[in-house]
């Protein structure tokens, strides 16, 4: 007898399509507006926690498609840190996952590059985020597995995301 499909999976696939227009949709207003004109030079000092003082913060939405690109590279856990600098930064200081990376490391720079992004010109792709991630919140309720409604700690959320996929299991992988 054939299984029906888990429609865990298919929300995941949903979600994580939904999240990636999200940030094609903030590339595009980089592309068009002055109030996102910065000037990076990839010295990957945002990407260090302990010198901005900040770490970002992921939707459940965000750490699934964070999860999804550290699988896709071979990986099933992150690496230990000390929490001073970003599990995805390598020794050359490159995010390991930039074409998938969260929201927080899109909009964050550093002063030198010209500081984040205002909050009042990503309110918008904000609430998206957030509506999304709660769509993924409660079918996971509804299939008996837990969730979190609000944004948690990158290395914790990654880390919840990547086991709960099982790691090399991949239970409820998609």
């Amino acid at each position: 007898m054939k299984r029906a499909p888990d429609p865990l999976i298919a929300l995941k696939k949903e979600i994580a399509a939904e999240i990636k227009q999200v940030y094609a949709d903030l590339a595009e207003r980089e592309k068009t507006s002055h109030a996102f004109e910065r000037n990076c030079t990839g010295i990957a000092e945002c990407c260090h926690f302990v010198l901005t003082g900040a770490t970002p913060y992921l939707t459940e939405g965000e750490a699934l498609v964070a999860a999804k690109a550290w699988r896709a590279s071979g990986r099933t856990k992150l690496p230990e840190t000390d929490g001073d600098r970003c599990p995805f930064l390598n020794e050359a200081r490159k995010c390991m996952i930039y074409a998938d990376r969260p929201f927080g490391c899109r909009t964050h720079f550093c002063d030198g590059a010209g500081g984040p992004y205002a909050r009042r010109d990503l309110i918008d792709l904000i609430q998206r985020l957030e509506a999304i991630s709660l769509k993924l919140v409660k079918g996971k309720r509804r299939g008996g597995h837990g969730g979190h409604h609000g944004p948690i700690p990158l290395p914790t959320a990654v880390g919840e995301a990547l086991n709960e996929e099982g790691g090399g299991r991949q239970k409820n992988a998609f």
